[in-house]
């Protein structure tokens, strides 16, 4: 029986789905014996994608870590693996750019197994979601209550920066790659997310989105997330009451709502001989089958673009999916070079130091078009 090490993250999202197909009949029967193993959070935000790879033949990774992953030379391409024509066939199917964000230097490097933005979390017994639409409804609230958290632990202060960005009209380094925002919207995403910082609750301030999502459904002292990564898993709760999600605040009604993608692909390292049979395994992760009834039923969240609007995965996870389909479809992909995770951390601190001090606005965005300039190593290959 082939042995197949494999590592994913530690949450019944990234994990339950994946270990739970590793034992299916069918995979037992091909001789395959997959052994998922999990890492922190943290870890997967940040460890290096080249050690992961030395120990691992399956390595669950996001999609800014491709760049390293391209320039450490430690990914199988999913062309050299599957041939062109499932790639294509796999980018018709898949939600958003949840595929699409894999590629880089003209390949794709990962499986899009989990599709997840940014989007709007909220108490739906405490708040009417749908006068939340626009980030002033949001500024709005949080001038009237103390219970508008916003979401800056770890790297998602940078990522809440670059996700309103884009509801403002200016998706950072999208229009010129080597200049991360204009004077103009950096000022007014910063003034707005400075505003908002310093009313945010502090009891969530240190958590990441999984103790953000966790708080609300156990806690009524914060009420609204605007930004933060949508967990299906708390759309209905074993413990504690239902978070709802909905799309992601706009600058205007029926404007963009600003999203920076998240989710997660499954990368098949250079160590790895990819069978028949683990290709089959990989690419039924992949199928409707798996993408609507076994990955629900098993936490996690799929990429395809028909679970997302499916009635009976809609019904049991009380429209999360639907209610955020349009946030997916036009998230923010980040830029995903060579030394960008190194930026994103820095920059998160930055802005947080920034938000404690009262820093003025002209000083962080220099400060911060410094950090991008200096971590653009290799420039972008798309």
């Amino acid at each position: 029986m082939a042995t197949i090490k494999a590592l994913t993250w530690e949450h019944p999202r990234g994990f339950n789905a994946l270990a739970a197909a590793a034992k299916r009949d069918e995979v037992i029967a091909a001789g395959l014996d997959i052994q998922w193993e999990k890492q922190p959070l943290e870890g997967f935000e940040s460890h290096p994608i080249a050690d992961l790879c030395a120990r691992y033949d399956l390595v669950v990774l996001d999609h800014p870590h491709v760049g390293e992953a391209v320039g450490g030379e430690c990914l199988q391409s999913l062309e050299s693996v599957f041939g062109a024509d499932v790639v294509e066939a796999l980018a018709a199917e898949s939600i958003g750019p949840s595929l699409s964000s894999y590629r880089y230097a003209g390949q794709h490097w990962a499986l899009p197994l989990d599709a997840a933005t940014q989007v709007m979390a909220l108490r739906a017994d405490l708040v009417e979601g749908a006068a939340l639409e626009t980030w002033a409804a949001v500024a709005d609230l949080s001038r009237r209550t103390s219970k508008v958290a916003l979401s800056l632990a770890g790297p998602h202060a940078a990522l809440s920066f670059l996700s309103i960005a884009a509801a403002y009209g200016e998706p950072p380094a999208e229009a010129d790659p080597d200049v991360l925002i204009s004077a103009e919207a950096g000022t007014a995403v910063y003034d707005l997310m400075a505003e908002l910082a310093s009313r945010s609750p502090r009891v969530v301030r240190e958590k990441n989105p999984i103790g953000i999502l966790g708080h609300m459904a156990a806690s009524d002292d914060v009420v609204l997330c605007p930004l933060v990564y949508g967990y299906v898993n708390y759309s209905a709760p074993d413990v504690g009451k239902p978070v709802a999600f909905a799309n992601a605040p706009r600058r205007v009604a029926g404007g963009r709502p600003g999203s920076t993608l998240g989710g997660t692909g499954i990368g098949i390292s250079k160590r790895c001989d990819p069978s028949p049979e683990l290709k089959a395994h990989l690419l039924w992760l992949m199928s409707r089958d798996a993408q609507i009834n076994f990955i629900p039923a098993h936490d996690g969240q799929p990429s395809r673009r028909e679970a997302w609007f499916d009635n009976g995965v809609n019904r049991r996870w009380n429209g999360f999916y639907r209610q955020t389909a349009e946030t997916i479809e036009v998230a923010y992909v980040r830029p995903r070079h060579e030394g960008y995770i190194a930026f994103q951390s820095k920059a998160s601190a930055l802005l947080r130091d920034a938000f404690e001090t009262n820093a003025a606005a002209a000083s962080v965005l220099a400060q911060l078009q410094d950090l991008y300039r200096a971590h653009r190593r290799g420039g972008e290959e798309r």
